[in-house]
């Protein structure tokens, strides 16, 4: 073929190949789907996935499966590992920046393994949650238990906070945060404390149908 006939076919090529890779040499990029709004969780350690990768923590756990179920909700991962409810509370207006739509509050476990005064943790916890509701935050609170050997009368008050918070504030309530996990060595790491990647597929099946509640809640006051 003669260079003026080769002339024709060359550009011809280019033309295809400019057209099938939209024309900057790179195959087509999908743009990804906004997400719809934002769920914060917030806690201490059992929150912010101590002892695992961040891709297993639930909060990661919680959007992949958020997203594979239809809701395009982000889902940040505001857990501090060794916090009270004391520490969460002097932060909740730096997570109130992170403009969620919804938080879930996983807090209180710390103060019980340090014998704190329950009346400090119930009154520590209305305070977060007055912040959070002032600000128009749906709110998602974790129960939690406490180990027996710190008395009977210590586990129980410490464990009546949570359902007594909820039903004053007219939020719901995980029972149990570690419901299926706790107690459970093949779930749990070497501590006994803190779920293993196994582990928090567990507590994301507990905490799912809770979120997806609050999303279509959520949704019926924007008029989804």
């Amino acid at each position: 073929m003669t260079p003026s006939g080769l002339f024709p076919f060359l550009t011809l090529w280019t033309l295809l190949v400019a057209a099938g890779s939209g024309g900057n040499g790179s195959p087509p990029q999908r743009q990804s789907a906004p997400y719809e709004g934002t769920i914060v969780a917030v806690g201490n350690s059992l929150t912010a996935g101590l002892g695992v990768a961040e891709q297993f923590a639930y909060p990661a756990l919680l959007e992949r499966k958020l997203a594979a179920g239809g809701f395009r909700y982000r889902v940040v991962n505001a857990g501090i590992s060794g916090e009270t409810s004391s520490g969460t509370l002097s932060r909740i207006h730096w997570i109130l920046t992170t403009k969620p739509d919804i938080v879930i509050l996983e807090t209180g476990a710390n103060d019980g393994l340090r014998g704190i005064d329950p009346s400090l943790i119930r009154q520590n916890i209305q305070e977060i949650v007055r912040a959070l509701k002032k600000a128009n935050v749906a709110i998602i609170l974790a129960g939690m238990r406490m180990v027996q050997n710190l008395g009977h009368e210590y586990t129980e008050a410490f464990q009546s906070i949570y359902p007594e918070v909820a039903k004053q504030f007219g939020i719901p309530l995980i029972p149990f945060f570690l419901a299926g996990v706790a107690g459970r060595s093949a779930l749990n790491q070497a501590d006994g404390i803190h779920p293993t990647a196994e582990g928090y597929k567990m507590v994301v099946e507990t905490v799912y149908p809770y979120a997806v509640a609050a999303i279509r809640e959520r949704r019926k006051g924007r008029g989804f």
